[in-house]
């Protein structure tokens, strides 16, 4: 990740203003009923032009239409402008927590790259697929592709960070022919570095952060731990070698109880008693497992407003808007699809959960 600290603010009364003010560029619910309602994608792409997202939308050249897949990919471009500005105000001391953050998206990249080495796909189609991270990258993404192999790819990666845990999972992929060891290896080394980063912040900025990298760790944490048992059927023991030992409010022992064959609607249950009907989610899995994500994720998105309401100077507020911007693109990513194939918006506002959730 080329980046590093734009300078030595030592406060958060900037990173406050600079983000609050960004924040209330989100899509609001008017907003969002009138996206649900649009009657196509052309309608579409027009409303979004009136909204924060117009200077991305309106940058198409002339007499060239937008595409599904180009109004996504610009609405990911927002987002990535969302997170060098935070970069650009935070202060000094947490600005590697918000730099882990980002590097999600860098590990979706790197993941991608490597699907379209196994499956031989073009760059032209890989591309658009990507996160637009710019200069804010050292992954080599075209030259690792066109290398043709995985073993190559990973050698282009040497001087990253995720060298050394691709090139220790290198040897399963090759017994295996999966990419699922390299992808498993790069998401438990993601958040585990994460969850350090939280645990160096002052007591004050913890505080603030848990809730938020802790819900967000936890959700990925439970579901990787049902899908794997649910789905693919691993081991116990492969269940807990694939899943994180530690986290917020999902402890080691519910996700060893999951892989041990306990009853997983009893533990979402106790861990998380606020949720609706798991139980007869769980009873179908195919269509329960992400009716049970999207609770998940609309837990996250309210605990990132409430961070916007009483005491303002800490790292909840900058951390609580860069989630809220990716949750927001990721309903539009759906909505757009929808319009795009003209789906009956019974079909996927189900789907969506941004437009249920009023600001403070």
């Amino acid at each position: 990740m080329l980046l590093t600290p734009r300078g030595g603010i030592s406060g958060y009364a900037y990173t406050h203003a600079r983000v609050r003010a960004m924040y209330s560029t989100l899509l609001s619910p008017h907003q969002w009923a009138k996206l649900y309602d649009a009657a196509d994608f052309d309608i579409l792409t027009a409303m979004l032009k009136e909204t924060g997202y117009a200077p991305y939308i309106m940058v198409r050249a002339a007499g060239r239409k937008p595409t599904p897949r180009w109004v996504i990919y610009q609405t990911k471009r927002r987002m990535a402008d969302a997170y060098m500005t935070v970069f650009r105000s935070v202060p000094a001391r947490n600005y590697s927590l918000l730099v882990q953050l980002y590097r999600r998206f860098e590990i979706d990249n790197l993941k991608a790259v490597l699907r379209g080495i196994e499956t031989g796909a073009s760059w032209d189609s890989v591309l658009y697929v990507l996160f637009p991270l710019g200069e804010a990258t050292a992954l080599p993404a075209r030259t690792m592709l066109e290398g043709g192999s995985v073993p190559a790819a990973i050698e282009h990666l040497r001087r990253t960070p995720y060298y050394n845990t691709l090139s220790h999972a290198l040897r399963r992929y090759t017994a295996e022919q999966s990419l699922f060891p390299l992808e498993v290896a790069l998401d438990l080394s993601y958040w585990r570095t994460l969850w350090h980063e939280v645990n160096q912040l002052s007591r004050q900025d913890q505080a603030h952060a848990l809730p938020i990298v802790g819900a967000l760790l936890d959700m990925n944490n439970l579901m990787w731990a049902i899908r794997y048992r649910e789905y693919h059927h691993l081991s116990e023991e492969e269940i807990i070698n694939y899943t994180l030992p530690s986290g917020y409010r999902v402890r080691d022992e519910d996700i060893r109880a999951i892989a041990a064959g306990a009853d997983i609607a009893q533990i979402v249950t106790k861990i998380y008693p606020e949720l609706a009907n798991v139980d007869a989610l769980l009873r179908e899995p195919e269509s329960g497992l992400p009716a049970l994500e999207l609770q998940l994720q609309m837990q996250l998105a309210e605990q990132c407003r409430r961070a916007f309401i009483g005491y303002p100077f800490h790292i909840g507020i900058p951390l609580a808007y860069l989630v809220l911007t990716e949750l927001e693109s990721q309903d539009l990513t759906v909505i757009v699809e929808a319009k795009s194939a003209q789906m009956p918006a019974e079909r996927f506002r189900s789907q969506l959960l941004m437009g249920n959730i009023a600001h403070p």
